[in-house]
């Protein structure tokens, strides 16, 4: 089977067929540097994770790009959301976008989010952005106002196409106030003249200004990606006036298709209500990662298809643990019995077992990467697992390789929530937890050969107190999650 794409302009799941054979141009709009990111960012780019893990593990050579935004994007009111940041915190806007950018990139690795190849600054491409908007208006797709610069959009008669609005039924508001030196209300800015208070100026053909948040899109896209390349990754809260804007400036520019496939993120409700500062009821990335292992996050997210809508409470990530407990126990089994396992080849059946768990996750996985399905698959391969070392009897070390493979290239590899305990020399928290566990199992072998029979129940005992079940066995005691 092929890999196909929902692709939200056309509508329809489509074969992939990229640009240039083999290779992948991605570009997914990134975060505004200006607050802590949220649980809400974490589905955006988890998803998107995973999009290009499974990209290259499919063969493909991605380019992905995702972009910074630290000046441009305006609230309703008109102020600079960075600025705003740095008047309140009574800092300079560079340390706000500073500060943030940090702690966006630590809370996406502690999360498991490979890191893009290219992070553009908007503020470092201020050129680039001035140089398309001096071609939109030779090309009167724009024009200068006042000392601002607008995009016409009656010039783009497609405008509209990718989220289904109409321009005559487009009305002012919503994002940015409606002014009278705009031809129509729905035209949009692509540089804006900075008021004596403006912190954030750049010197311009039309005067001291900064650059509209919907420029920076196209001309890093173009930069680093060309005219034309294969997927557009965004929120669906985006899709306009955002990505609308992009697609317009982009191809009127150009006079080519900016992006193939447009693949976007479904929303995420915290408790069933919207997030939002004003109700008190958004919960940052960093307080979710100090309740809950990355791993469950990651699985919670998973759990629903990237395009799906999203609702998340304790008790849905609470789930979402224990059955990636169940994935990771099978796998730890697996890798404390090859420690011990005698030599020689993965059996037949083992091997066809992996051959048909791997076929049919690739098979979910290519029908527009649906994650969910690929889980479901994974959790079908545990049980196979479980039963095999559970009830099997001894396996050999080919056996338990086969088995702990394949859970590294789709568990590890595509979906990022299977540690590699053999990376790196200092160790994570799956070795620590390992090194932990055989120390404890050590304390009580003790403590049973001295006939200290008080204390080897009472570790056994708190261990199960605390979801961790100890069997004895004749070849040794094994650990294992608890799954009520």
């Amino acid at each position: 089977m092929s890999l196909k794409i929902y692709n939200v302009l056309t509508r329809q799941k489509e074969t992939f067929q990229p640009v240039f054979e083999g290779k992948v141009n991605m570009y997914v709009c990134g975060p505004t540097v200006q607050d802590y990111v949220h649980i809400g960012h974490a589905k955006t780019y988890v998803n998107f994770d995973v999009v290009v893990r499974y990209l290259r593990y499919s063969g493909y050579d991605v380019l992905y790009v995702q972009n910074l935004t630290d000046v441009g994007h305006l609230l309703d009111s008109g102020e600079d959301r960075v600025l705003k940041k740095a008047r309140q915190s009574s800092v300079t806007p560079m340390q706000v976008v500073e500060k943030y950018t940090r702690i966006y990139f630590d809370n996406m690795d502690a999360l498991g989010v490979q890191r893009p190849d290219i992070s553009p600054r908007a503020s470092a491409h201020v050129p680039e952005q001035i140089e398309m908007v001096q071609q939109l208006i030779e090309l009167e797709h724009a024009y200068e106002s006042n000392g601002s610069v607008y995009f016409d959009v009656s010039s783009f008669p497609d405008y509209g196409k990718l989220s289904g609005r109409v321009v005559e039924e487009l009305e002012g508001g919503a994002r940015v106030a409606v002014l009278d030196e705009k031809r129509h209300p729905a035209d949009f800015a692509l540089w804006k003249r900075a008021e004596p208070e403006h912190l954030l100026r750049w010197n311009s053909p039309w005067g001291e200004g900064f650059p509209g948040w919907h420029i920076e899109c196209s001309a890093m896209a173009r930069k680093y990606l060309g005219e034309t390349f294969d997927i557009h990754g965004g929120g669906i809260d985006n899709i306009f006036p955002h990505n609308e804007c992009e697609i317009a400036q982009s191809e009127a520019a150009h006079g080519k298709d900016f992006a193939r496939y447009w693949m976007l993120v479904g929303s995420l409700t915290l408790d069933g209500v919207k997030m939002s500062k004003s109700l008190g009821n958004t919960l940052t990335l960093q307080e979710a990662l100090q309740r809950w292992r990355p791993e469950a996050i990651r699985t919670f997210i998973l759990s629903s298809h990237y395009s799906n809508p999203i609702d998340f409470s304790s008790e849905a990530v609470e789930a979402a643990r224990k059955g990636w407990e169940r994935l990771y126990g099978a796998v730890r089994l697996a890798r404390e019995q090859l420690r011990t396992a005698r030599p020689g080849e993965a059996s037949p059946a083992v091997l066809e077992m992996v051959a048909v768990a791997k076929a049919n996750f690739m098979e979910r996985m290519d029908d527009d990467f649906n994650a969910p399905a690929g889980l479901a698959v994974l959790q079908e391969l545990t049980r196979q697992v479980n039963s095999l070392l559970n009830e099997g009897g001894p396996q050999t070390q080919g056996s338990l390789q086969a088995i702990d493979q394949v859970y590294r290239e789709l568990g590890g590899q595509v979906l990022g929530i299977i540690p590699d305990e053999t990376a790196g020399s200092g160790g994570g928290s799956a070795e620590r937890e390992e090194g932990l566990m055989r120390l404890l199992i050590a304390l009580r072998a003790q403590a049973r050969q001295n006939r200290d029979w008080a204390t080897a129940d009472q570790i056994r005992d708190q261990l199960k107190a605390v979801g961790i079940v100890l069997e004895d066995r004749p070849d040794g005691t094994i650990w294992r999650i608890s799954e009520s």
